[in-house]
């Protein structure tokens, strides 16, 4: 089994992101199994709640339509390769988490190999294993079936709310109008976020 989108969708999908590697693969894979498990599904009513911020996002971005101006991508800083996806019309959700995929030890070296190329430190040799090492993981996540890639849970009654206008409040130290959820209260002044953390460190 192979992922189902056509070489020209995947093709956009790395020209929008910029260029191809396993986290982008991931992403694809990702938006695959929840377009299969929520078929019907409006770009409108489809969340996605991503625990990372890694290449993927771009693509679940681009083939699922969640992005973060319409409120529909919510991102929440956890570190983890994890994706849930919610039908706001069903309040039915699911959780993907990526399975351990590489069984020969590939993963490890190639970690080791990225983390000499970040400190400039690789050799040609290296830098040409590296990039073979990233081809190979890329072609197994894309060949893999779906339930390999992924463990899934089922997530109902949690979906996230949707996207609010709040009211924009003034900060009293750089006059910025600022979401009113993201305003700090010190002294009976209103801050937004960045001044309030300088102003109370002087404190």
């Amino acid at each position: 089994m192979s992922c189902s989108y056509a070489a020209e969708v995947i093709e956009r999908v790395v020209s929008f992101h910029g260029h191809r590697c396993p986290g982008l693969a991931i992403g694809i894979r990702a938006a695959e199994y929840a377009s299969r498990e929520f078929p019907e599904t409006s770009a409108a009513d489809l969340v996605c709640v991503t625990e990372t911020d890694m290449c993927g996002v771009d693509a679940i971005q681009y083939l699922t339509g969640c992005t973060f101006g319409k409120g529909n991508l919510i991102h929440r800083d956890y570190g983890k390769m994890a994706f849930s996806f919610f039908d706001r019309s069903s309040n039915r959700g699911i959780r993907l988490t990526l399975n351990n995929y590489r069984q020969d030890g590939g993963h490890e070296e190639m970690s080791g190999l990225m983390a000499k190329s970040i400190e400039g430190t690789l050799s040609r040799e290296e830098q040409a294993r590296l990039e073979l090492l990233r081809r190979q993981s890329q072609t197994r996540i894309m060949e893999l079936p779906l339930e390999t890639l992924f463990a899934k849970q089922t997530v109902d009654g949690t979906r996230p709310r949707p996207a609010r206008i709040m009211q924009s409040l003034t900060c009293s130290a750089c006059n910025e109008k600022t979401m009113e959820t993201r305003t700090r209260r010190l002294a009976g002044r209103t801050y937004c976020i960045p001044c309030f953390e300088q102003i109370e460190q002087k404190r």
